[in-house]
């Protein structure tokens, strides 16, 4: 094997000290809150194909990685069989072809081998080199997970080898921040049975337990879900400026890379701080900003919505049960760190959380832009999200089959109904509050928010599909 992958193939000295080897789970390890991710119970039973892994920076893409190449290990695979190649490492498609058929011939005949390929769109061309290799039959007893941080470019990727993925009924994943319930099942700041409580009726749970889960929402405002933020906050209540300045370079060399202007980029990301969680179009931002034409600002967003920087919500047009395409967006951050990184990117100091996160959270009009945001973009990974615009507006509207669920977000102690014009025509309404202390206004269901979030998600499939 070329000795460049040697680092990330410790197993292949020895499987016993393959995690305190390997720099990826070495670090893990030290780590207060180490997590492993859910994914890796559905990765089990994986069929020979081609699989994709798709999520944003930092988000622990490499980590589950390794942590599956550990499990394949303790299910007695032969340590042979499993191969790492970092995409960094690989030029374009001609060199991947290459030490993909080395690796594949040399385990032929022998039984099912494991390739991983980390941050494949490093690779110029790397689709032209694995459609080869589906077509030449050299992956016919292979199990190849690619992984990559932009998921338009690998989806449009994957869409020039169809039928040549295998036969699992998932083929692509997407990983995503922690959301509020996994971190909260993470941390374990409150006893099991205070966490059992929560997913039962509001009137059985203690004062107590509800004190523990609004801190908790508190801190996941601050960090997100990104497990180092997160850990960040384990060790020292605050977020490493270190931890800030990797994700706001990375957001920015990912742009560069792909030919885009960094001034146009700090522009662009200070007018969605600003504006954050209103309407607008690409036509108000491109008026307010340097850049001359509005389908600049809208190629810049949708390359930020690749790389899970953003989410842009549409409104809804209710009867089709699609998004509005002339109507105004609403753009924001996809995770509550995202936002925080983004603003010290933009406002660079010695101290970002003290400086930039803290104030934020102690405002009470920009913590409740934040909390809106937090609960859009955490209904998004499980349902089609829209906002409605009518006479009023409603902050979330999701799609479920054939029926609407409309959602208003009120972070607010006290909930007044003519606040609630829009969202109090429609009979199945919902609110999601800051309170604890009411269970109806207006004929419509109150839920403390960080509850709502807390269950969000917890009958559904959590194998989440690219989006």
């Amino acid at each position: 094997m070329d000795p460049r992958f040697l680092p990330h193939n410790a197993h292949l000295q020895s499987i016993r000290d393959f995690s305190s080897r390997d720099p990826n789970l070495r670090q893990l390890a030290k780590l207060p809150l180490p997590y492993r991710f859910p994914l890796l119970d559905h990765w089990r039973h994986l069929e020979a194909g081609i699989y994709s892994l798709t999520g944003g920076r930092q988000i622990g893409k490499t980590t589950v990685l390794k942590q599956w190449m550990a499990q394949l290990l303790e299910a007695e695979v032969d340590p042979g069989h499993v191969r790492y190649f970092a995409g960094e490492l690989i030029d374009d498609h001609h060199t991947l072809v290459r030490l993909l058929t080395e690796q594949a011939s040399e385990w032929a005949g022998r039984g099912r081998g494991y390739l991983v390929v980390d941050e494949v769109s490093y690779i110029r061309d790397w689709d032209k080199g694995v459609k080869f290799l589906a077509d030449a039959g050299i992956l016919e007893n292979v199990i190849l997970m690619i992984s990559g941080s932009d998921s338009a470019l690998i989806q449009e990727a994957r869409m020039r080898f169809p039928g040549r993925r295998g036969t699992s009924a998932i083929v692509d994943f997407h990983l995503g921040p922690l959301t509020f319930g996994e971190y909260v099942d993470l941390a374990k700041r409150m006893p099991t049975a205070g966490r059992r409580s929560l997913l039962g009726p509001v009137e059985g749970i203690a004062e107590p337990t509800r004190r523990l889960l609004d801190a908790d929402f508190a801190r996941y405002l601050a960090h997100g879900g990104f497990l180092r933020a997160i850990n960040d906050m384990a060790q020292g209540d605050a977020i490493l400026p270190s931890t800030f300045s990797t994700y706001g370079d990375w957001i920015r060399g990912d742009m560069i890379k792909r030919g885009k202007q960094e001034t146009y980029l700090r522009e662009i990301l200070a007018a969605i701080a600003a504006r954050y969680g209103t309407q607008v179009t690409w036509n108000a931002l491109a008026r307010d900003l340097s850049i001359e034409h509005p389908a600049t600002v809208a190629d810049y967003v949708s390359l930020l919505g690749s790389m899970d920087a953003v989410f842009v919500q549409p409104a809804l047009i209710e009867d089709k049960l699609t998004a509005a395409p002339r109507k105004a967006r609403r753009v924001m951050f996809t995770d509550p760190f995202v936002f925080h990184a983004v603003n010290a990117w933009l406002q660079p100091g010695p101290d970002p959380h003290r400086q930039t996160v803290q104030p934020i959270l102690d405002d009470p009009e920009s913590s409740a832009r934040l909390a809106e945001a937090c609960a859009v973009t955490h209904v998004r990974r499980f349902h089609p999200t829209y906002y409605i615009k009518a006479e009023g507006e409603v902050d979330i509207a999701y799609t479920e089959g054939k029926r609407i669920h409309p959602i208003e977000v009120k972070w607010t102690q006290q909930l007044r109904p003519k606040d609630l014009k829009q969202i109090a025509k429609y009979k199945h309404g919902r609110i999601w509050a800051r309170t604890w202390n009411t269970r109806e206004i207006a004929g419509l269901a109150v839920e403390p928010l960080p509850l709502a979030l807390y269950r969000l998600g917890r009958s559904t499939d959590q194998v989440r599909s690219p989006r």
